[in-house]
């Protein structure tokens, strides 16, 4: 999926990498109509960079896993480093998205993200759970920003998970959360904003959403 002129760029942005991250991808033996491409996309990756390990599961048989890293819908990509910090990637992460995609995973193997040491205090702040779900499509050149903040938040932020999803993938969500246009984003089921805001207007919009209705049940 990868040409040879986009893995020696890969390969020079790869040695950034500190430590391992594992991709862990989750398909089944039926594979789902983009489950192919995801799982062939992150075993490409892997095959740049020894840093890179993939671990491939099976939704229907692997039960335990699913439950283990909170995959409920394929295809799905948990990039894990020392932490699971609650990265989640639903769908090919292709066109725009993919670029923010290898970004995450040099800001999973360090543990830590390029978010100002102001905005890491804000985030410090934040002390009940919070699932942000950023909805994108891959020609939306706006969206990866938005990725990109959601996944940083969560690498700073034990208590933030962060699903990015790809909406021409998962229509049913779409209709669910009424998205209209991406990125959308929604925070603990019942908020949302559109947009690719900056990361202060992000924060704002999660303690808002903390203060007008916290559920600690949020799926």
């Amino acid at each position: 999926m990868l040409s040879d002129m986009e893995k020696d760029v890969l390969k020079k942005k790869f040695t950034g990498l500190v430590n391992d991250v594992e991709l862990a991808i989750f398909t089944q033996e039926t594979e789902c109509q983009f489950c192919k491409e995801t799982r062939e996309l992150a075993l490409e990756l892997a095959a740049i960079s020894p840093r890179i390990k993939t671990k491939i599961y099976d939704f229907v048989k692997n039960g335990d896993e699913d439950i283990k890293y909170n995959i409920k819908k394929i295809p799905a990509i948990a990039i894990i480093g020392k932490n699971d910090y609650g990265i989640r990637y639903y769908g090919v992460p292709g066109g725009y998205e993919f670029a923010a995609f290898v970004d995450d995973i040099i800001d999973v193997s360090k543990g830590t993200t390029s978010l100002s040491e102001d905005m890491k205090k804000k985030l410090a702040d934040i002390k009940k759970p919070v699932h942000l779900q950023v909805f994108v499509s891959p020609t939306c050149p706006y969206c990866p920003k938005a990725a990109r903040i959601a996944h940083q938040f969560a690498i700073e932020n034990e208590f933030i998970r962060a699903d990015v999803i790809e909406m021409t993938e998962f229509p049913y969500l779409v209709q669910r959360y009424s998205v209209m246009s991406t990125p959308h984003i929604v925070i603990n089921e019942d908020t949302s904003f559109v947009g690719a805001q900056p990361p202060e207007v992000f924060i704002e919009q999660i303690n808002m959403a903390l203060k007008a209705s916290y559920n600690p049940m949020y799926s």
